[in-house]
């Protein structure tokens, strides 16, 4: 209890903003505390910890006193109509870890009641995103489309009891009519049409014989009721194109999602459904439909489903809403809806994300019923760094911008150096070293600042994995700009540990080594909170991704790409970060004779600054 108390303050004190100083040094300090606190667990079994879950005590009390039979069953119930982001992993981790740590089962099941916008792309990337986080669904997957016949037949039955009427008002007069949170709202003239004639405009409506607009099927609860979504919400509505992703052209008229959701639960007889808070003033209206419909026989659940309401996860330097997210996609402002800088969970997967980092990041903010601060990007990037510290075997030098290298008294054949994986299961590193090597420019400087340790006219540096090198000379182009270092090493100096004083720098052979492509990527947005601009789009960040086209890495990369048929290949590149094979478009890269392409997942420390403090 103590070590899960430090857990929950220390992810407090990361989320609430401790500051990207304070973050380096207090994760790894959480993490540790939360593995004495949970087992862990790989991605076959996620690991929910009690940390922060109000859920879970509610959920708990529940099977203690025997309600629903002790048992448990959830469901992750999204509408298919885009990609899934990160604040979706939240309500996955929640939902599946829920039912997985009392014994229970959760359901996928896809509220796909408006085919204007919804598709079987989303269809496929919702069930493949679930999966990467690690958790499967109780039998096959379920749709409220499953249950349209039922959905219809009540709604007859809800006009022939005069719980519901056909309304022809237009989507205008609706909203005039509806009131305000101040003032109630005001009948609609159609309100008390004779029960025969609302369900002969039903039925024509169902077969196609009503325009799009021009009538709807509302619930007839009241006007003036306190909550604006019980005043005679909608239940069903004309919808001519396109055609539904499942049910194709059979049905012109659909369910609202608020008459679908909660009796989707029912008839699943989910015990406990957990959603967000914006849908709280939702679940009256909810039990409402549920009640009658139980009442007319239509249920057969033995106890009617409790909604629980959990603060949303919000993150600071993204944006989450869909409608953004497509303007974004369709803008072109990114490349697609995996795009590596979108917070989709396919573009986290895209670039590398462990899928351990987002439930590590779910554990430490919690649920809550309480919207709480926004999460800071640090903490998401920790939990991504300390996942891959943890998970990535294989460890590669790779140059991202080449500085040639000619060592003057090296005048041996090339040798290979080889050097042991530190990861079981991989082959040995084998490293081609001669008389030209390539380092990275920013490990040069020819006028060395105060502090600079690396290499510099008349400094020494040592070669990972090799020798110690002096720079002799330094050759520029006809613009001055340097082309070419001239060293001399010290041959004695290969397996030895440097000098003190003397750093150790990243290098391969000039042209023994792989060409790459290297993409790193940095946060989307030049300010926090980008949803609080009067266009979000002003502050989209310009520098949000380089491309480097020349970058050469070790030949064993060659080898690991091979062994990663399964999962593209996680790497390190030493002192440069966390990288991860880009296999779509290496595949593409390689069709025009191109190079291997990686994506930075993350750096090896906290690095990112806003433009106003570069």
């Amino acid at each position: 209890r103590w070590t899960r108390s430090v857990v929950s303050t220390l992810g407090a004190v990361l989320c609430l903003g401790g500051g990207s100083r304070n973050l380096r040094f207090q994760l790894p300090r959480s993490r540790a505390l939360a593995a004495q606190a949970t087992p862990k667990a790989g991605a076959a079994d996620p690991e929910v910890t009690e940390v922060g879950n109000f859920v879970e005590s509610l959920v708990r009390a529940d099977v203690e006193a025997g309600k629903y039979g002790a048992r448990v069953r959830t469901r992750f119930p999204p509408e298919p109509n885009g990609y899934l982001h990160i604040g979706h992993a939240k309500s996955i981790c929640l939902n599946f870890g829920i039912a997985r740590k009392f014994g229970g089962s959760c359901n996928l099941r896809f509220d796909d009641t408006n085919p204007a916008s919804e598709k079987q792309e989303y269809i496929d990337s919702i069930q493949e995103d679930v999966r990467w986080l690690g958790f499967e669904w109780d039998g096959e997957a379920r749709y409220a489309s499953d249950y349209f016949d039922k959905l219809y037949s009540w709604a007859k039955v809800f006009i022939e009891r005069d719980w519901a009427y056909v309304d022809e008002l237009s989507a205008e007069e609706l909203s005039q009519y509806r009131g305000t949170l101040t003032s109630p709202g005001k009948d609609s003239p159609f309100r008390n049409r004779p029960v025969a004639e609302s369900l002969l405009i039903f039925e024509q409506m169902r077969a196609g014989e009503v325009k799009q607009g021009a009538a709807i099927l509302r619930a007839k609860i009241g006007m003036d009721n306190r909550n604006v979504i019980m005043r005679d919400p909608v239940m069903y509505r004309v919808i001519e194109h396109p055609p539904h992703p499942r049910t194709k052209s059979e049905w012109p008229v659909y369910p609202s999602y608020d008459w679908a959701h909660g009796l989707s639960d029912a008839i699943e007889e989910v015990t406990h459904s957990v959603c967000t808070l914006e849908f709280n003033a939702h679940n009256e209206l909810y039990d409402w439909f549920n009640e009658r419909v139980l009442s007319i026989g239509g249920l057969t659940c033995a106890a009617l489903p409790r909604q629980h309401e959990f603060a949303r996860l919000e993150m600071t330097y993204i944006v989450v809403s869909k409608r953004k997210l497509r303007r974004l996609v369709e803008g072109g402002f990114v490349d697609a809806w995996d795009d590596p800088r979108l917070p989709t969970l396919s573009g986290m997967r895209r670039r590398g994300y462990p899928p351990s980092a987002l439930r590590r990041l779910c554990e430490l903010i919690g649920v809550t019923k309480v919207p709480s601060a926004f999460i800071q990007f640090e903490l998401l990037e920790a939990c991504v760094r300390d996942s891959c510290k943890e998970e990535t075997q294989a460890k590669l030098l790779c140059v991202l911008r080449p500085l040639r290298v000619v060592i003057t008294n090296y005048d041996a054949a090339d040798q290979v150096l080889e050097v042991a994986q530190e990861g079981e299961g991989l082959p040995a590193r084998r490293l081609p070293f001669g008389r030209e090597i390539v380092i990275d420019r920013e490990d040069f400087m020819e006028v060395p600042e105060q502090g600079f340790k690396r290499l510099a006219p008349g400094m020494t540096a040592k070669l990972r994995f090799a020798y110690t090198i002096t720079c002799d000379e330094v050759i520029h182009d006809d613009h001055g700009e340097v082309i070419e270092l001239r060293c001399s090493c010290d041959l004695a100096s290969l397996g030895q540990r440097p000098p003190k004083q003397v750093a150790v720098i990243h290098w391969v052979h000039a042209t023994s080594s792989v060409p790459v492509r290297v993409r790193l990527y940095e946060r989307l947005f030049t300010t926090p909170r980008p949803e609080e601009e009067d266009d979000f789009l002003t502050v989209v960040n310009p520098e949000s991704v380089e491309v480097i086209e020349d970058a050469r890495c070790e030949p064993s990369v060659v080898d690991l790409v091979g062994l990663g048929a399964e999962a593209p290949l996680r790497a390190q590149f030493e002192r440069c970060g966390y990288f991860v094979l880009d296999k779509p478009e290496s595949d593409k890269s390689a069709q025009a004779g191109g190079p291997l392409v990686f994506n930075r997942t993350v750096t090896l420390n906290e690095s990112w600054k806003p433009q106003s403090r570069r």
